[in-house]
């Protein structure tokens, strides 16, 4: 299976028996796992890669048709796992991914041993029925406007909302020029697909103990989001980070550090 080692970019990095498979949120690829896999490097081993269509993955395998729900992403997940023959991993997943990882787990349950949720939602839309998922249809509505008729405007608003630490406006920086070295056309579809998503009927299939780290203010995700996630997820723990924004693996690395190893230590 090179060519999907070729296709997602994978790499593998690290010294221990145990794996950390880490997949990147929706805008972004493995480079935002930067600041934390140095931490784990020498206990566990570590396998980054880049969905089709994200960062230096082989744009040519992009299909808006495969990839026009989860489905796609899940088969990435698989694939990669397949080519490296991965078995009990422990799957981290930031933002979309999260619901990626579990949807690819509910598939294979026995492939996964744990997995980490870093912000997670399984619907980012408010129903009107006591959830909230943080936007109105409406707001999803003119963001993809706006991806589609200015989208280095569009990334230029979405950065500093997303890493929400003004304190540090190098990382909203490098967020902004991530979300715009994208294609245009795949990033607008990713969002479609990302923010018009709902998966809360699945979260009663998984069955795989699952560590939820909320961010205490995140403009993507409402705390009330990781709380709903945590009272439907069998088998899960919930921890409320002090760090705000919606990437914590950048900008409080140390702090999802401790946490991950936490979580990692309860065995």
């Amino acid at each position: 299976m090179k060519e999907v080692i070729v296709r997602n970019k994978v790499k593998v990095i690290g010294e221990g028996e145990q794996t950390l498979v880490l997949a990147h949120g929706f805008g972004c690829d493995q480079s935002m796992w930067q600041f934390i896999t140095p931490a784990f490097e020498k206990k566990y081993r570590l396998v980054l890669f880049d969905y089709v269509g994200s960062g230096n993955s082989d744009l040519s395998a992009y299909s808006g048709e495969k990839y026009s729900s989860f489905g796609g992403y899940v088969q990435d997940v698989l694939d990669v796992m397949d080519s490296l023959q991965l078995t009990d991993v422990i799957f981290v997943g930031h933002s979309v991914s999260s619901m990626i990882g579990m949807l690819a787990a509910i598939e294979r349950p026995e492939h996964f041993r744990k997995m980490i949720m870093i912000g997670p939602s399984p619907c980012y839309l408010n129903d009107g029925e006591g959830y909230v998922g943080g936007f109105e249809r409406s707001d999803i509505t003119e963001l993809l406007e706006m991806m589609e008729m200015n989208f280095s405007g569009w990334a230029s608003f979405m950065a500093p909302l997303a890493m929400k630490n003004p304190e540090l406006p190098e990382l909203t920086k490098d967020l902004e020029r991530t979300f715009i070295s994208g294609d245009p056309v795949i990033a607008r579809e990713f969002a479609e697909v990302t923010f018009l998503s709902d998966h809360r009927a699945e979260l009663a299939k998984s069955t795989v103990p699952t560590l939820i780290l909320q961010c205490s203010d995140d403009s993507i995700v409402p705390i009330e989001v990781g709380e709903y996630l945590h009272k439907h997820l069998s088998n899960s723990t919930f921890r409320l980070l002090e760090a705000k924004g919606h990437y914590p693996h950048i900008s409080h690395p140390e702090e999802t550090i401790t946490m991950i190893n936490e979580y990692l230590q309860m065995d």
